[in-house]
């Protein structure tokens, strides 16, 4: 397989260019002074914002240990270390390929079977399953989050909506991918369609009988693989639980960044606000980076759930939170990215230089 390293064009920078500048119209319409958040964000509590700083970093790794968990248990044998750098690697895919989290699994599923071929099913079940749990915990947080707003008497029309809203579409992907895990015959007709669509488009020009073969095979794997997570409720349940402490930790940290410019804000709204925003980041909207609709959203959200939480208290948290889900998780996902194609570089030439040397010897 060829690298996956993202190929780097005038959109990549055109397009969060854009994004950014619509971030700073709306900042203007509601009339937030940028210089107040900068010097809001001046004030802040470091030791408070490091903790924050520390949840980014420990957030993928309980989602790496979770993934382990299952692809050790269908025989994958691969590191904790390594599954932690594959999905640094696969955050910086989804920052940079917009798709939210679609294209990353796509980029984990490809360093496995890269490190260990003919492996594409059970990583491919592994992955899907990760996407069940994470689809689960997003409606169980949605309804939680929101029934504690509505005791404290907090929830507003709009966000009541978008919470319902985000639920109802959540449940409907949730619904239609258990059934393509367990109708195989279902899953079999996707594969169908798509190599029988893309020999359209090669006007028979591309002969994908072997490839067809190599997809039936990992479909029935994948399949078999799905059954075997679901006969083992002990591991599915250390794979959740590592889960949810992945995700706690990524819920955590617009917490602590209100806490670290001196604005607590209740639980209940932190729980809603972080699952409709990623909800809204899960759409992909063709922008690299996500810049522009994410901050919009947060901005809005921030100010709905908290009633004494001004526009520029929004917008500073806003900022402050992304400097941390955004450029830092870009950052360390690109020194992923690049430690692992340079790794993959070099084992090739390393074996043949071992080989000649070998050679040489005998």
């Amino acid at each position: 397989m060829d690298s996956m390293k993202p190929k780097i064009t005038w959109k990549t920078f055109a397009l969060p260019a854009i994004g950014l500048l619509a971030f700073l119209v709306y900042l203007y319409l509601f009339k937030v002074d940028i210089a107040g958040i900068i010097e809001k964000a001046r004030l802040i509590d470091p030791w408070i914002y490091s903790i924050a700083i520390i949840l980014v970093l420990i957030d993928p790794l309980f989602f790496a240990a979770s993934w382990w968990v299952m692809l050790n248990f269908l025989s994958v044998k691969i590191s904790v270390s390594k599954t932690y750098l594959y999905t640094w690697y696969g955050i910086f895919i989804d920052i940079i390929i917009p798709g939210e989290s679609v294209s990353g699994e796509i980029s984990r599923v490809y360093l496995v079977t890269r490190e260990i071929p003919g492996t594409s099913g059970k990583v491919v079940a592994s992955v899907v399953t990760h996407r069940l749990i994470s689809m689960v915990t997003t409606v169980a947080t949605l309804v939680f989050g929101t029934a504690m707003l509505l005791r404290e008497g907090q929830t507003n029309t709009i966000l009541f909506n978008l919470s319902l809203l985000s639920a109802i579409i959540t449940v409907i992907f949730l619904g239609f991918l258990i059934l393509l895990c367990i109708k195989e015959t279902w899953a079999m007709k996707i594969v169908n369609g798509i190599l029988g669509f893309v020999e359209f488009l090669s006007r028979g020009r591309w002969k994908l009988a072997k490839i067809r073969e190599d997809a039936h095979k990992a479909a029935r794997i994948f399949h078999e693989s799905m059954k075997q997570i679901g006969r083992t409720p002990k591991i599915l349940a250390e794979s959740v639980l590592l889960f949810v402490l992945s995700w706690v930790a990524s819920v955590s940290v617009p917490y602590f960044v209100f806490l670290a410019i001196g604005f607590p804000v209740d639980w209940s709204a932190i729980l809603v606000t972080s699952t409709i925003v990623s909800a809204i980041k899960s759409i992909p909207i063709g922008v690299p980076f996500e810049v522009g609709l994410p901050e919009i959203v947060m901005t809005t959200l921030y100010g709905l759930v908290s009633p004494a939480a001004t526009t520029q208290i929004a917008a500073t948290v806003t900022v402050l939170i992304r400097i941390l889900t955004l450029w830092l998780r870009f950052f360390m996902g690109f020194m992923a990215q690049q430690w692992l194609e340079y790794k993959a570089i070099r084992t090739p030439v390393m074996r043949t230089e071992g080989q000649k040397s070998l050679k040489s010897g005998s």
